[in-house]
């Protein structure tokens, strides 16, 4: 417990010594000792200096020797019985034993102890310095003392007077200074150390070997460092000691004589048990003490200053003996000593600092002498753990998270706060509108706490539920510990729910020909997609329902007609039509609200011309879903509908034609036919579970009925042209084999499994047209891996007619010529590509692949331009 603490303690001097080696020309200033206190405690005197090392300060201490000074480096303090305690904070003690060197001994019962601090602040020249004199007076001299301080052991014992010669009363009073009395005649001459195998050395070595030796007016003086080599260590009674044994030769007037000397130092015997700390010592110190001796005194002190029982009992120490042990118990968070953050594996700890002092007094038996025995001993607990706490004071209705994070020391200070965008110092912490503040509580401890808003980047928000919000906040708070700048972390995570969600609102109205919806932004804004009809609403599709948007609500104008709207029920003169829409959340798959809008349209399904001449509308309506109006017929199958689409299939008849009858009632002819959906005939095989579809058409025409028709004629300008009209082509793609584009794969053998840079051959055809006027251009081709032919990632194949060559995988195209199968080449067109893969985060895919082809039909005997000059026609305007 010792040893490490003496060797700190003067690192701290170590490092101020090359300062002043650094700054040789500093300039001093003589300042006012304020903070500085000096008192003399028995046989040493000691000083205290407050926040002498504070934070960015450094110390430098020298003895003063007359008119010199001399700096106190730490090897030469434990030589001449200097030592040094300072806390983290610069609280510091220095200790000085009344028989050290450079202290100016009167007959050794007045001390002058003179010293020279010198504060070093924030740069060289920025020095304070202070000198300090203390006179102490002790005659309460025992025949044999020993002092164990933090870096040195010293023993002395009375040695009877030498009789004056002439001067020899004038040196008694000098400064005892370590001299060179190699070439004395009176003095000590050599010292044997016990190893405890002999050896002897002279003064001159020993001083050279770190040790002091000296006589005063009345006493032999010997001291030793710690941890030399001519010390050893022995356990008495179960505790570790360093101790000295020594005989020293001294030679004076009357002769040569042998001194023998010995002091012995605990540098354990020390337990924590709870919340006390027990410090044990030897009842009896056996390297001390010869024959029959008995236990005179014992007395507690704390930094050097003796305790009465009243000071003990108020701070809850206690004294006491065993047949082996003299014990001291110290509660752990005594105001005598200090607490220190620490931070092992970045965990924060703590250790309680505090130094006992320990004096015995022993007396032998047989001569009546007394043994002085005085230990300054610091202890510190091993480090203790304290688990950060997080207090989690957060209202949610308040709408902000509120934490506080302790408690700590007050050497722990708050550098920053990682958030999930990134780090903050406290004061970016602050300026973002996140309030950090520093609490101190009544125990002196410090908290530290934490308010940020939930409408901020810092918080993720997910919901759990339609109408529920949770929001998250998780940070990391640095901390450092003063003044040593250690680092550790605490992560603090925390969640907060609240029913805010608003939800987004549906309403619609119909005029004649659209339905108009409008839909008002929830709490969620924009983050909602948009199904109508079935479909989501694309951009290409809000573009064709003229979407118009704000920062509150967007409309749409759907025709009655469009893709998405279900028709309900069918009149003589309407169409009941009806839109579902839904606005859902992409993550959950949650719907957030919906509206089915339907309304009557103004319709008329049939008409009847005088000149026999019937059309009539089929619609496709709710109760049969999957019907594809183009499948349906009139009585007469071969009747098909002269146009179609999703919604309607529009035929053109005469009354006495695909399979209509006749009847008559009265003065009225009633012609009726049926529109139908027919299985199994003439080839076509629909397989539907739908119900049976049938719309019966009726046409009335009035019989015996005169009318009179006028004809009038007039000349036109123009010759009457055909109007453009409207029709549908077929074309397929499809997979060839190999490169002979021979064979195909059915429909069966799909997906067909290709391996990667394997060769794939395309061919696009248009079907049923043998127009050789007619030519198909490729536009565009990509590939996906849904089936949708929107969806992402897709990779081009074809852009603008020609080949993409943003990569290694060329597209190449292949001529067609006539044979058994092409009549007409322009109808057809092959391109050929290498298999590839898709890629996701460093990833094959190893999905299906579906290929997309945009086709132009172009007329060859129109001017050309565009993408009809040919396949690729444009590629030098391109710059390929």
């Amino acid at each position: 417990m010792r040893k490490p603490e003496r060797i700190w303690l003067w690192s701290l001097i170590a490092a101020v010594f090359a300062l002043g080696q650094a700054w040789p020309n500093a300039m001093l200033g003589s300042q006012p000792s304020s903070g500085l206190k000096t008192d003399c405690v028995a046989n040493v005197m000691r000083l205290t200096l407050d926040e002498a090392l504070a934070v960015g300060n450094q110390l430098e201490v020298e003895a003063i020797n007359g008119t010199q000074y001399i700096l106190l480096t730490p090897s030469l303090a434990a030589q001449c019985g200097y030592s040094m305690e300072s806390d983290p904070w610069g609280n510091t003690r220095i200790y000085t034993s009344l028989l050290g060197c450079f202290v100016n001994n009167k007959d050794d019962m007045m001390f002058s102890v003179g010293l020279k601090l010198k504060i070093y602040r924030h740069n060289p020249s920025d020095v304070v310095s202070h000198d300090v004199a203390q006179a102490c007076s002790y005659t309460r001299w025992a025949p044999r003392e020993i002092l164990c301080d933090r870096n040195y052991m010293e023993v002395s014992m009375y040695m009877a007077p030498q009789a004056e010669t002439k001067g020899q009363k004038e040196e008694d009073s000098q400064v005892n200074a370590i001299t060179d009395a190699f070439e004395a005649v009176n003095g000590i001459w050599k010292i044997t150390f016990f190893t405890p195998e002999p050896m002897s050395m002279v003064l001159k070595e020993a001083q050279q070997a770190g040790y002091s030796a000296m006589t005063t007016s009345t006493r032999l003086v010997m001291r030793s460092p710690d941890n030399t080599a001519e010390t050893y260590s022995e356990d008495v009674a179960g505790v570790p000691m360093e101790v000295l044994r020594v005989s020293i030769h001294n030679k004076a007037q009357d002769g040569l004589k042998v001194f023998n000397l010995a002091a012995a130092c605990p540098t354990g015997g020390v337990l924590f048990t709870g919340d006390l700390i027990s410090w044990h010592v030897p009842r009896r110190v056996t390297p001390l003490l010869d024959g029959s001796i008995r236990l005179v005194e014992t007395i507690m002190g704390i930094n050097g200053q003796r305790l009465d029982k009243a000071q003990m009992a108020a701070r809850g120490y206690s004294l006491s003996t065993t047949d082996f042990h003299i014990v001291v118990e110290i509660p752990i968070g005594s105001p005598d000593g200090y607490y220190k953050s620490h931070a092992p594996d970045y965990q924060y700890h703590i250790t309680y600092t505090v130094e006992p002092m320990l004096e015995v007094l022993w007396r032998a038996d047989q001569n009546k002498d007394d043994t002085r025995y005085k230990i300054l001993f610091p202890i510190t607990t091993p480090p203790m753990s304290r688990p950060t706490h997080t207090e989690d004071r957060t209202v949610p209705e308040a709408r902000e998270f509120s934490l506080y994070v302790g408690s700590f020391l007050h050497d722990v200070e708050l550098r920053n706060i990682t958030f999930a965008t990134g780090v903050l110092t406290v004061e970016e912490s602050n300026a973002r509108g996140f309030t950090v503040q520093q609490h101190l509580l009544a125990n002196g401890t410090l908290v530290f706490s934490l308010q940020v808003p939930f409408d901020t980047d810092v918080v993720a928000k997910h919901n759990p539920e339609v109408l529920v919000t949770t929001y998250s906040l998780n940070v990391v708070f640095g901390f450092v510990i003063l003044p040593e700048e250690t680092p550790f972390s605490h992560p603090v995570a925390l969640q907060a729910s609240l029913q805010d969600v608003v939800l987004p609102e549906l309403s619609g109205t119909c005029d004649q020909d659209y339905f108009y919806i409008t839909v008002k932004y929830g709490s969620q804004g924009h983050n909602a997609n948009t199904m109508v009809g079935g479909l989501d609403l694309t951009p290409e599709l809000a573009e064709d329902y003229k979407f118009k948007n704000n920062a509150t609500h967007f409309s749409i104008d759907v025709p009655y007609a469009a893709t998405g709207s279900a028709f309900e029920l069918i009149t003589t003169n309407s169409v009941r039509a009806r839109l579902d829409v839904l606005v859902w959340d992409p993550v959950t798959n949650w719907i957030l609200s919906d509206l089915f809008l339907a309304c009557y349209f103004p319709l008329l399904t049939t008409r009847c011309y005088p000149n026999g001449t019937i059309t009539a509308l089929a619609v496709k309506v709710e109760s049969v879903p999957n019907l594809d109006p183009s499948w349906l017929t009139l009585k007469d199958r071969s009747c098909r509908p002269v146009f179609s689409n999703d919604h309607f299939a529009q035929f053109i008849f005469s009354a006495d034609s695909c399979g209509t009858t006749r009847s008559f009632f009265d003065h009225y002819m009633l012609y009726e036919n049926e529109i139908g959906l027919h299985y199994g005939e003439k080839g076509i095989s629909h397989k539907s579970p739908d119900p049976e579809y049938k719309q019966t058409i009726s046409c009335y025409y009035v019989v015996n009925d005169t009318q009179t028709v006028s004809f009038h004629t007039k000349s036109r300008l123009y010759e009457p042209k055909a109007e453009i009209g409207s029709g549908q082509m077929i074309t397929q793609m499809r997979l060839a084999t190999d490169s002979s584009y021979e064979h195909f794969y059915d429909t069966e053998d799909y997906p067909v499994e290709k391996y990667l840079r394997e060769p794939l051959h395309f061919e696009v055809e248009l079907v049923q047209s043998n127009d050789p006027h007619l030519e198909l251009i490729l536009d565009n081709c990509w590939a996906t891996v849904q089936e949708d032919r929107t969806s992402l990632p897709s990779w081009a194949i074809i852009v603008d007619g020609c080949a993409y060559l943003g990569d290694s995988y060329a597209t190449v195209f292949h001529p067609v010529s006539v044979d058994t199968r092409v009549s007409v080449p322009s109808h057809y067109k092959r391109f050929s590509m290498k298999m590839f893969a898709f890629i996701q985060e460093e990833q094959v895919l190893k999905h299906e692949v579906y290929v997309h082809c945009d086709l132009v039909i172009c007329d060859k005997t129109s001017p050309a331009e565009g993408i009809c000059q040919g396949q690729c026609a444009n590629q030098a305007l391109r710059g390929t």
